[in-house]
């Protein structure tokens, strides 16, 4: 083995065993959220499911209800306005503790037939379920933006781990890929060689996409001013003076085609009102760029964009969510997350046997 393939070896190596551990989690984590709000609905079934009334409360009632219970908001955002009649409305609240170490999500729940708060709290004590949780944990450990900066570095050194392995193992791949390569069971030995191979052959590209753009996703963790953000408190909430029920429905006249998935609420005087979402008949994947904004204070429209309209790079940017969380797909696509989400775990044990075996192998010579 010449010294280039030498130093490679040990880079995949060694950057494997380092970060193993936290790419398993990532990976689980990863996996359980492909599904994040159908889990969510499912365990916490009987506190979210609400009896259908003839009327809903308008907009403005439940952000005055949310507003009274947490006097200190970055903003709002409801995530399921195309509920279902008999489920509850859910908002993920941006909190603020000032504190570097703790991310700072929560979520509440209201039945929006007569304004009960089911549930409410932060994300990371469990107060709103084990998917809040673990939909935190997943890009901050629960460690607030030192978590945040470390998951981006664990998505680059996964990235530099799938590099090197590529270069180690290329003649492999085209074997790989069309069943040329046979896993041997013999002994354990034989079988992790064989699976970690195999199987990162075969999650090669996949596993390059999803961890370059959780990567880049949060590259916002190594900003000084996101870090400065943090660690000042948040001050009383400034209510939207405009009506949030009248701008959401001009929102969904101007942009007629829009199917809403997220509603900006603002509590902060520079923040605007905002929609997003899919268009009608349009792939998920492509709908990162489609937002129309408004001026929370004045009610007056600010802009309309669409992900067509948006240049080369704006729309591969757009594009890094979806290909992160699998959404574009459907069911197959989902499942195939789910697969790959555990990937990772499995390279990283496999990849430790591999080291094993080569350290038993120099302590028996």
């Amino acid at each position: 083995m010449n010294k280039f393939k030498r130093l490679l070896f040990s880079i995949h190596s060694w950057f494997g065993l380092i970060t193993g551990v936290f790419l398993l989690l990532l990976g689980l984590s990863g996996s359980i959220l492909i599904f994040k709000d159908e889990l969510d609905e499912w365990i916490y079934h009987k506190t979210l499911t609400i009896k259908p009334e003839t009327k809903v409360l308008p907009l403005d009632s439940l952000y005055k209800i949310i507003t009274n219970k947490y006097p200190n908001l970055d903003g709002i955002a409801w995530i399921n306005p195309l509920a279902a009649k008999d489920q509850s409305y859910h908002f993920r609240l941006y909190l603020n503790d000032a504190r570097l170490e703790s991310y700072d999500l929560g979520a509440i729940n209201i039945n929006q037939y007569t304004g009960e708060i089911l549930r409410s709290g932060r994300s990371d004590d469990l107060e709103v379920g084990w998917i809040e949780w673990i939909f935190e944990f997943h890009f901050s450990f629960h460690l607030g933006m030192p978590g945040a900066a470390l998951t981006a570095i664990f998505g680059l050194t996964m990235l530099i781990s799938i590099i090197t392995g590529f270069i180690i193992y290329r003649k492999f791949i085209w074997k790989v890929l069309t069943f040329k390569v046979k896993i041997k069971t013999k002994n354990w030995r034989m079988l992790s060689s064989d699976l970690h191979r195999v199987v990162g052959v075969w999650s090669l590209l996949l596993n390059t996409i999803v961890f370059f753009t959780g990567f880049w996703m949060n590259l916002f963790a190594f900003e000084a001013e996101t870090w400065k953000k943090e660690t000042i408190p948040t001050p009383n909430n400034t209510l939207v003076k405009a009506s949030l029920d009248k701008m959401y429905a001009e929102s969904l006249q101007k942009m007629h085609d829009l199917m809403p998935s997220y509603v900006y609420l603002p509590t902060q005087p520079e923040k605007k009102f905002s929609v997003r979402g899919n268009l009608k008949g349009q792939n998920p994947m492509f709908a990162g760029g489609n937002c129309i904004r408004f001026d929370a204070n004045t009610g007056d429209f600010l802009s309309l964009s669409r992900f067509e309209n948006f240049n080369f790079w704006e729309k591969v940017e757009a594009l890094f969510f979806p290909l992160h969380v699998g959404n574009y797909g459907g069911i197959p696509i989902k499942i195939l997350y789910i697969i790959l989400g555990l990937t990772p775990g499995l390279l990283a044990i496999t990849g430790f046997m591999l080291w094993l075996r080569r350290k038993m192998r120099v302590i028996h010579d």
